[in-house]
This record gives structure tokens, C-alpha cells and sequence, in this order.
């Protein structure tokens, strides 16, 4: 399982950083919410540049996915893998299915703060 946070650098663009449940402890700690929304993308889906619409967690069930930042890097995403979203200003990231099987994911909206 991967734990990925996309953030919006100094430069404007959006980074990505693997994060390790053992040196982020804070992680182990209860999230406020203020829902989740549980959606499936069909084989081929793509989403072009974008944000995220607010800080929120995206959880892989099934299916595979990929990001993919502006500097060419590329992260698959498997069942079990979470995307931490904080790119909120900036070129964003593209979102793109790459299984042969849709992709279902569930998206945690985080509470401000």
C-alpha cells in the first residue's frame, strides 16, 4: 500500500511525495471528514490537468490508476493505495485508468483545518 501527497510546490506546480506510515505517525491519527463519495471510472478514463477540488483523500478499491505530473513522473495506483490531494492551485496533475477493468475509487472530502 502507497500513501501519496500531491502538493502544490513553490514553483506552482504540483510535486508528489511517498509518505511512510512509520515516520508520519500524525497519519495514525482520526481525519475529520465531511463525506465520502464512492465513483468508478470506466478503461480509458482520462481527466487532462486539473486540481483537486479540495484537500480530500482518494482511495483505489479496484482497478488500477496513474497520476501524472507535469515533470513526465507517473504513479500507479493499485487497489489499497491512497492519493493525499493537495494540489490545490497550479497545472494540477492528469488522472488516467490503465486497467483493462474500471477503476473504483473513494474519495474522502478532509474537514479545513
Amino acid at each position: 500500500m502507497a500513501i501519496i501527497r500531491l502538493y502544490t510546490g513553490d514553483d506552482g506546480e504540483t510535486h508528489a511525495e511517498q509518505l511512510d506510515l512509520s515516520a508520519r505517525p500524525d497519519l495514525g491519527d482520526l481525519h475529520g471528514a465531511k463525506g465520502v463519495i464512492f465513483r468508478t471510472m470506466p478503461v480509458g478514463y482520462v481527466q487532462d490537468w486539473h486540481v483537486a477540488p479540495r484537500r480530500q483523500y482518494v482511495i483505489t478499491l479496484s482497478g488500477m490508476g496513474e497520476v501524472e505530473l507535469i515533470d513526465g513522473s507517473n504513479y500507479q495506483l493499485s487497489p489499497g493505495d491512497v492519493i493525499m490531494a493537495e494540489d490545490l492551485t497550479g497545472r494540477g496533475h492528469i488522472s488516467r485508468v490503465i486497467s483493462d477493468t474500471p477503476r473504483m475509487t473513494a474519495t474522502v472530502h478532509l474537514a479545513d483545518g
